[in-house]
């Protein structure tokens, strides 16, 4: 699934193969991947957040602080209200605005990458304002949507946290952070332990 498509505006590669990789599994029939932006934080990022496009939503990866496993946040492009990116010295803050709920936001997002998200955003909102919505078509949604929904609760329940490359990569980042004294060594071991019992 990784191609040069999903490369041009300097996305980290294999931050993007896993991210598609695991998409993949969560795309619905006819859906397809339209863009990919990856957050770039000016310290060590374990795992960075990113924002995916999709024809039918929008999916948000959001690492926790200290967190090892993937919070996944989908809009379906119904469900939005607009977006929107707030520029500063060296990156942007993209931000989501559902029609109910609170605005889903990632920081650290390159210049480029913003201004492209919010175009691929915009191009999508504006698609599918264009679809009819009557009581049939919101009801058949609605229940595509709910299926969608609990299929990435139980996918993400039953699925494994961390694969074997993602430890290694994690446990010397980990490392890194140590040597250069950004973490004690209680925390390095605390967070080595967690890494390893999630496997």
């Amino acid at each position: 699934m990784l191609s040069e498509h999903y490369l041009s505006d300097d996305q980290d590669p294999r931050t993007a193969e896993k991210v598609l990789e695991k998409l993949g599994d969560m795309l619905t029939s006819g859906e397809a991947v339209i863009y990919l932006a990856i957050q770039k934080k000016p310290a060590v990022t374990l795992i960075p957040d990113c924002i995916a496009v999709t024809n039918k939503r929008i999916v948000f990866r959001i690492m926790k602080k200290w967190e090892i496993a993937n919070n996944y946040i989908t809009f379906t492009w119904a469900e939005v209200k607009e977006v929107s990116f707030k520029e500063a010295f060296f990156s942007s803050k993209f931000i989501i605005t559902p029609k109910k709920g609170e605005n889903t936001a990632i920081d650290y997002i390159p210049k480029v990458q913003a201004r492209k998200l919010f175009q691929c955003c915009n191009e999508q909102l504006e698609k599918h304002k264009s679809i009819p919505s009557g009581p049939e078509t919101a009801s058949v949604n609605k229940n595509l949507d709910d299926h969608y929904d609990s299929y990435i609760e139980i996918k993400d329940a039953n699925a494994p946290l961390i694969s074997t490359d993602m430890e290694d990569e994690l446990t010397q980042k980990l490392k890194i952070l140590f040597e250069k004294q950004l973490i004690s060594q209680k925390e390095y071991e605390r967070k080595k332990s967690d890494i390893l019992s999630q496997l």
